[in-house]
């Protein structure tokens, strides 16, 4: 989850279905489960339904006034990189975040005393177009240059064995479907490599994704979905396309008939391409990954802010003045309204909600209210009564398990990269994206029914489950990331919000790439800090 929570030819995120039928006997044999033990965790959407009610929860004038030269709204990825930017440059920012604790959707949990994520969980080793991470990684240890090149701390990569497929009754290494009885299978894998490696060279692609330039190749994918294109160039056998399907749902939250075929392409384009098997490299595509997730990095970028962080804010309204912008805040805690002043202020929420904050939105804001949809995502943390699950033929557990077919996107071994040695219960993360049409009713529904609904696909292939799971803790996202549609990642409307201010307003999200990764926020962020303090450079300061 941009998050997102990423995976790449061979890296994707999670598991789920296929019942197969020599399951059922030895589960019908079983007594039933004991009595779940769970709830929602981690994002309240009370809070930020209380945005549809602002005018009844504060009026402006009301609540005391809190001043700082820049005022940063939202403390996800993007959020934090720009205010611990802006702070290290010594300017006075405050970051206002809806929830008690900052990190968006890279956030943590805990079950049992053990660290598990409520969204994102890994970052790929970032390209040389992804500086600014770089350089976040060195600053936090993650990275160091040694006679001119760079290494990562050993710790913090993805522990082997990393992924694994159930197909066919049997469990896999890696995330392709097996091609060794399938020669049509391997001759489309080739043919979509040629196809990915003539998109790097001819067109180009980057992480992030406006590092590359702009061409009218690039506006020709972006205006057909990738299952459009896939079909064009004859790419449709259904080993292929289940994959490329679970690529897109795994990185974009839909499949390829809902994002664009820039987004298909771009989604391996950007980084090490597309490899069939036999054609890869010896090593595969390295990631850092940690218990928590990428909670591991945004508790640190937090930690740098301190008291910079205001959380349980729930901003109501924002208004541009001459002279500042001032902002009508609800304090959670004190359940009282507050209100804020600011030269200028930065909108690190995602596009639907700044513009349900503005009172007067930029043209291009309102455009993309009719071009950017969202994915729900439902994040599930399992804590078992044994350390690992029952095993089924072929390799045995890995850090990633997906299941060939299925619709929800498999599950992480939370405790893979722990160091721990000591025995513990086990511990899963399910990720699962879900059709857009039902955000209702996972933002309305009872989390015991969202439970049995994870625990049925997790027994399908693995029938011992119902009677391991001690507690569940489910994380849902109504508008988890941003869905690159046919036609958004070109918009003019994108553009202009991502490459300018707006009189004192800036955006900093992800959503201004048109889809959620670590890479695109992070980046975003720290470019609109970087603009503040270049804009500080050369205006004369006004006290506050």
């Amino acid at each position: 989850m941009g998050q997102a929570p990423l995976k790449r030819a061979g890296l994707r995120r999670r598991s789920f279905v296929l019942a197969a039928a020599s399951t059922l006997p030895l589960a019908a044999c079983q007594a039933p489960p004991p009595a779940l033990q769970g709830g929602w965790v981690g994002a309240s959407p009370e809070r930020g339904h209380r945005l549809r009610g602002a005018d009844q929860a504060a009026r402006w004038g009301e609540g005391p006034l809190r001043r700082a030269q820049v005022l940063v709204v939202g403390g996800g990825v993007a959020g934090l990189a720009c205010a611990r930017q802006l702070a290290q440059a010594g300017v006075d920012v405050a970051l206002l975040e809806l929830e008690d604790q900052a990190g968006g959707n890279a956030r943590a949990h805990s079950l049992g005393g053990q660290a598990c994520p409520l969204g994102a969980h890994y970052l790929p080793l970032p390209g040389g177009e992804a500086r600014e991470v770089q350089r976040l990684l060195h600053e936090l240890g993650l990275a160091r240059q040694h006679l001119g090149r760079t290494v990562y701390e050993e710790r913090h990569l993805c522990h082997a064995p990393q992924e694994r497929l159930f197909y066919q009754g049997a469990w896999h290494e890696g995330l392709l479907p097996p091609h060794e009885d399938e020669p049509r299978r391997l001759a489309q894998y080739r043919a979509f490599a040629v196809a990915v490696d003539r998109a790097q060279r001819d067109l180009g692609f980057a992480m992030p994704s406006h590092r590359a330039p702009w061409t009218a190749g690039h506006a020709a994918l972006d205006a057909q979905s990738f299952a459009q294109w896939l079909d064009h160039q004859g790419l449709d056998e259904p080993g292929l396309r289940w994959y490329l399907d679970y690529c897109c749902r795994d990185d974009y939250g839909a499949d390829s008939r809902e994002v664009s075929a820039w987004a298909g392409i771009h989604y391996f384009a950007s980084r090490h391409g597309f490899h069939a098997p036999g054609d890869a490299p010896s090593e595969r595509e390295a990631v850092l990954t940690w218990p928590e997730g990428n909670a591991w990095l945004t508790q640190r970028m937090a930690a740098d802010l301190g008291e910079r962080i205001h959380g349980a804010r729930t901003v109501l309204r924002v208004r541009e003045q001459r002279d500042g912008v001032e902002l009508l805040a609800w304090n959670e805690q004190a359940q009282a309204p507050e209100r804020w002043q600011a030269s200028q202020l930065v909108l690190a929420t995602p596009l639907f909600i700044a513009r349900r904050l503005l009172e007067q939105a930029p043209e291009p804001l309102q455009q993309l209210q009719l071009l950017l949809p969202y994915a729900p995502w439902l994040v599930s943390n399992l804590r078992l009564k044994v350390p690992e699950l029952l095993a089924r033929p072929g390799m045995g557990q890995a850090w990633d398990s997906v299941v060939y077919g299925s619709k929800a996107l498999g599950y992480v071994d939370a405790r893979h990269q722990s160091l721990d040695p000591t025995p513990r219960p086990g511990l899963i993360t399910h990720y699962w994206a879900l059709p857009r049409h039902e955000r209702g009713a996972l933002l309305q529904g009872r989390w015991e029914s969202w439970a049995q609904r994870v625990i049925a696909e997790l027994a399908s292939t693995h029938a011992d489950l119902p009677q391991s799971v001690s507690e569940i803790a489910l994380a849902r996202w109504g508008h988890a990331m941003a869905i690159p549609v046919p036609g958004l990642r070109g918009s003019a409307a994108l553009a202009a919000l991502r490459s300018r201010a707006w009189g004192r307003l800036h955006f900093a999200h992800s959503d201004l790439a048109s889809y959620s990764v670590f890479e695109e926020a992070y980046t975003q962020g720290c470019e609109v800090a970087s603009r503040l303090l270049q804009h500080a450079r050369t205006q004369p300061r006004k006290s506050s």
